[in-house]
């Protein structure tokens, strides 16, 4: 029993950020769906107060919006001191689930799907509400042919609450928009970007990014790869014109309605008939979890911008008013301007002539405005370089070309960093390298079937196009006599044409292995091993204790030689751990 009222009956669905109940109102009589709220792992007893509180007062909040394409909140309550919110019970399958199940919508029912949710957040948007999670495993399909969107608002504040004070991101990588991938401000556009992902995996039975694979290599995908593009079909342009990397690009929701209607011929009652609500088998499914859930991603701001970092942070997001003030995204009107007819009449009294100016004048005036117009083009440039980051100064030096013609970057500077690799339920793991200079830090967790759960930590180049990862597989040894095993998983772990390993050798100074491998994403290997999306990484796999350490750094084809040369072999030597 929940705060006395709701009674818990069986679990509808669970993920990283919270459990979904069936339940019963004792005090109204009616079936109602609870969600448990989870607070994310490693986040201090003091920040987790807060979040809560945040939670709870900004579900209060949206609980305004009402629409007919929106689950309705009907409650917020605690039980020992944990939120839980409750919510309409509404009998039905997830999109993510019918895609599982079934394969990709048809035309019509993709298009039912779509002006359901753009509907659902154009409404949300005008009250100032931001979705931030927009998949399929948040569209729900009932029956009688209602759709809604769901977990309204409870994705989005919880991120804001977490990326503003620990530098958590949340979201599903397979989903979510490039901008907020990248750490930027998020905004309505992000919406946007997931409603266009959505009907991609509508149409293709499958989401734009792998869903399944790290979510660190799927967020990398998602700021710095190509955009997917669906199959020619009546929902290709408006899928493409919503999936523009560039926020300010992608169309208005009420665009993607007026380019869909024409495509719904029928009712979402007569297009998503009774056989999508069971199992190929015939039977009725039960709630999974979707495979392509809420996924929690630690950032860690450099230490020196942490501070104006957060501060930047608390500045983009609305602060709560105190309870129960105003709502934050209701503001006064603003008062119409005056009518042209009121007040005292308009005398309009013509302005004085002015006197003539001499020759001599008139040349000292044009030999000023002359000096003013050189020294605003050489403030422009300096104001210009500035706001880009871009020093006044010329390069120190000029970018290096390698033997093959290929340019390389310049050499980074090298500073020493800490970190910890250890998992959630293990012990050890602390390590120390040194990285490139400005390189982002990235911590997240890694499972896989062989080797089982670990975390890792991944250093990310300013451009986002070179990456550095320190991973340790726990009590490796225990269980495999040398590193071999992981190499054989290595080579079957991906596509064997778009896979190429090279020889393994001795590390420098006999500790552990070097490994060298191209892969190519998305695609099959060019002749050339260059180009072509194809990137290039050397590994390090060293043993401590009964642990496998790897590190590894990873650079686009055409960088091989720096990416070698001025960061791996610098890197690799500096790593130290404590196991």
């Amino acid at each position: 029993m929940v705060a006395g009222r709701y009674r818990l009956r069986s679990v509808l669905g669970s993920g990283s950020m919270g459990t979904v109940w069936s339940a019963y109102d004792e005090f109204l009589h009616r079936q109602v769906a609870v969600k448990e709220m989870k607070v994310p792992p490693g986040i201090p007893a003091s920040q987790a107060d807060e979040l809560r509180e945040r939670t709870l007062r900004e579900a209060r909040a949206i609980a305004v919006l009402s629409h007919p394409n929106v689950i309705i909140l009907h409650d917020v309550a605690r039980e020992d001191d944990q939120p839980f919110v409750v919510m309409e019970l509404l009998p039905s399958r997830s999109l993510a689930h019918i895609l599982r199940d079934h394969g990709p919508l048809t035309v019509g029912q993709a298009a039912a799907v779509g002006i359901a949710v753009a509907s659902a957040l154009e409404a949300a948007h005008s009250a100032g509400i931001t979705h931030r999670d927009v998949k399929p495993g948040n569209v729900l399909v009932a029956s009688d042919g209602r759709i809604k969107l769901t977990d309204f608002g409870i994705a989005r504040n919880v991120s804001e609450a977490t990326m503003t004070r620990t530098g958590i991101m949340l979201g599903s990588p397979a989903y979510i928009a490039p901008e907020v991938a990248s750490g930027g401000a998020v905004t309505p556009a992000a919406d946007l970007w997931g409603l266009g992902a959505t009907l991609f995996a509508a149409v293709e039975g499958a989401p734009p990014y792998d869903a399944d694979g790290d979510p660190l290599e799927t967020v990398g995908k998602v700021v710095n790869g190509k955009v997917p593009q669906p199959k020619d079909g009546p929902l290709a342009d408006v899928i493409g014109a919503l999936m523009k990397k560039e926020p300010g690009q992608r169309i208005t929701l009420r665009e993607v309605r007026h380019r869909l209607y024409p495509l719904q011929t029928k009712t979402p009652l007569d297009l998503f008939g009774p056989e999508l609500f069971r199992t190929p088998d015939g039977k009725k499914t039960s709630a999974q979890p979707d495979a392509t859930d809420t996924q929690i991603i630690k950032t860690v701001l450099p230490e020196k911008n942490t501070a104006k970092a957060e501060k930047k942070a608390e500045a983009s997001s609305s602060e709560l008013a105190a309870d129960p003030g105003p709502l934050p995204f209701l503001r006064p009107p603003t008062p119409p301007p005056a009518s042209p007819t009121s007040g005292p009449p308009t005398v309009f009294v013509p302005a004085p002539r002015p006197a003539r100016r001499s020759s001599t004048a008139t040349a000292v005036l044009v030999a000023v405005a002359i000096l003013l117009f050189l020294l605003a083009a050489g403030g422009g440039f300096a104001l210009a370089r500035a706001v880009g980051g871009q020093s006044l100064l010329p390069p120190d030096a000029a970018p290096r070309s390698t033997p093959n013609g290929v340019t390389d970057v310049p050499p980074p500077t090298l500073v020493q960093q800490s970190g910890d690799a250890s998992y959630a339920t293990g012990n050890g793991g602390q390590f120390g390298l040194q990285v490139p200079e400005g390189w982002q830090k990235f911590v997240a967790p890694h499972t896989t079937t062989k080797f089982g759960a670990s975390t890792a930590v991944q250093y990310v180049s300013p451009d986002g196009r070179r990456s550095l990862r320190v991973e340790r597989l726990e009590k490796y040894f225990a269980q495999y006599p040398d590193d071999g095993e992981y190499i054989a998983w290595l080579k079957q772990a991906y596509p064997a044409n778009a896979f190429n390993l090279s020889e393994p050798s001795p590390s420098p100074g006999g500790k552990g292995t070097t490994l060298t491998y191209r892969l190519a994403e998305g695609g099959t290997l060019p002749e050339s091993d260059r180009g072509g999306g194809t990137r290039v990484t050397f590994m390090n796999l060293v043993q401590a204790g009964t642990s496998l350490w790897l590190l590894s750094v990873t650079v686009p084809a055409e960088q091989e030689n720096s990416g070698r040369q001025d960061v791996f072999d610098r890197v690799a030597g500096t790593l130290s751990v404590s196991d």
